[in-house]
């Protein structure tokens, strides 16, 4: 009898890529998202997960930075694949060490441009638009312990007219996101 792969996800916001994933494998027989994890209790991504079932965690820094506790929950619910979607913290060594190769992020850009510290969000949608830059996209990639740095595992494009705002930008970003996100976390986490 084959188990089921478990996906665990955290999320600090409002959760669209958090709901995508969770649609994505509704019904699915091998691969489920166990849990998501939350560093703020007032994140729409909680609700989300709890109209799905999902269940949920809320930690605060000291949780994450200091102890054991979480990844020591997330190895107890034999936790394959770790999902960052709009997460805004470093990840610690406790998980890196725990979960080597097993933890995935998705930035709104095409890496190395507009990476790194403080650029999240509609940070990088302007930071694009400001660049003059003709497309943008999305880059998923493992974690590592430095901001928007591991290995590339893909990267999608979209065209950018002159005239786009960087709230359209963001739009037509968040679109790859929802799109590739869930196929390629379907892929690692299969494979």
């Amino acid at each position: 009898m084959s188990t089921s792969k478990n996906i665990a996800i955290f999320a600090s916001g409002s959760g669209s890529n958090a709901e995508a994933i969770f649609n994505y494998f509704k019904g699915d027989g091998q691969v489920k998202v166990s849990r998501l994890l939350s560093n703020n209790m007032n994140a729409y991504a909680l609700t989300r997960a709890k109209n799905h079932g999902i269940a949920t965690m809320v930690f605060d820094r000291k949780q994450f930075y200091e102890g054991q506790e979480i990844a020591d929950l997330l190895l107890s619910e034999n936790t394959d694949l770790i999902v960052l979607a709009g997460f805004l913290w470093l990840v610690p060594e406790t998980l890196l060490r725990a979960f080597p190769n097993k933890i995935v992020n998705i930035h709104p850009a095409l890496l190395p441009k507009h990476g790194g510290k403080g650029m999240y969000g509609m940070h990088i949608h302007r930071a694009v638009k400001a660049a003059g830059d003709t497309e943008s996209g999305i880059t998923i990639h493992y974690v590592n312990g430095q901001y928007d740095d591991g290995q590339i595992i893909l990267q999608e494009c979209c065209e950018l007219d002159a005239s786009d705002s960087p709230e359209n930008i963001a739009g037509k970003v968040l679109k790859l996101e929802h799109h590739y996100y869930p196929q390629a976390i379907d892929k690692l986490v299969r494979s």
